[in-house]
């Protein structure tokens, strides 16, 4: 989430990574019977990346929806040919923001319906999300839909990682006010069906693993160095993102939202902001909202 950022491919084996796009010459072919209100495809020049969903199709293909900022805020949409040596990016369409909101993470269902969240409504700080109080959302866009709508019930302290149920029944979004993550009923979000206790840590994004348990990750709350994350309304990102902090990667079984420490570790002045993390064969993969690196490590590590 930098200017200049792309979509990159990361081969997990050689260490290596490829840009997919823009790259040197960005492809665009919009797909005009179901993203025919998107305006045209991104500005190549000032295309920001953030949070990705990519839902398998048939013949090598893919659909990869992609959170993105820059010149817009929108949901980019990209078609993923994996069926040649190297997977390609195609981009197919796009669906803005509501009054130009920054979402931060995106799930898509196999009907093509898309949830995003969106942590901050027009006006409202992130300080208002560390003292506990509503900050945003989670929205939701199907095909024929001109634009995404809030859905109701599901307002909370800076919504940040989603995630849905292999069946598309459930939702699950983990809030960095609330310091847990909560499951929701797709048919009826205004339900609440269950919810993790308060994680030591701020929980940022989620990703369903290929053992079906939800990841999670992010920084401690309290530090001897750092000092203690308070709920409170002088919370400053700035402050909080300067100092590293060690870290989190929690998995949590969506049944019964119990979860456990899946990898954890100290502070890195060389990576530090901790965000993300994916199991992939017998690595961990971990992100960080401030850098411009991926880190790995095994699996079977214990700090």
């Amino acid at each position: 989430m930098a200017a200049d950022a792309a979509i990159y491919l990361v081969n997990s084996e050689r260490k290596t990574w490829t840009e997919l796009y823009p790259a040197d010459a960005p492809r665009a072919v919009q797909d005009m019977e179901t993203y025919g209100a998107c305006p045209g495809s991104p500005d190549p020049n000032n295309f920001v990346t953030h949070g990705l969903s990519l839902r398998p199709g048939a013949g090598g293909h893919s659909t990869l929806y992609v959170v993105a900022h820059g010149g817009r805020e929108a949901i980019e949409v990209f078609d993923v040919d994996a069926s040649g040596g190297e997977p390609t990016l195609t981009w197919t369409g796009c669906i803005m923001t509501p009054n130009g909101m920054v979402a931060n993470s995106v799930a898509s269902l196999g009907d093509g319906s898309l949830l995003a969240t969106i942590p901050l409504h027009t006006g409202i700080s992130i300080s208002d999300a560390l003292a506990g109080k509503p900050t945003g959302g989670v929205y939701e866009w199907s095909p024929g839909d001109t634009g995404f709508t809030l859905v109701q019930g599901t307002e909370m302290p800076y919504a940040n990682g989603i995630e849905v149920s292999a069946d598309g029944q459930e939702f699950y979004v983990a809030s960095s006010g609330l310091f847990r993550v909560t499951a929701f009923s797709h048919s009826n979000p205004a339900t609440l069906l269950r919810t993790t206790e308060p994680f030591a840590f701020v929980p940022d994004n989620l990703h369903m693993s290929s053992d079906g348990h939800l990841i999670t990750a992010g920084l401690n709350l309290e530090d001897p160095v750092c000092g203690k994350v308070k709920q409170s309304e002088e919370f400053d990102l700035e402050v909080f993102a300067s100092c590293p902090r060690p870290f989190t990667v929690w998995a949590i079984d969506p049944r019964s939202m119990q979860g456990s420490a899946l990898a954890s570790g100290p502070a890195n002045e060389h990576f530090s902001n901790i965000t993300t993390a994916l199991p992939v064969g017998g690595e961990l993969w971990i992100g960080t909202f401030a850098g411009d690196r991926i880190g790995y490590r095994s699996l079977e590590q214990s700090d």
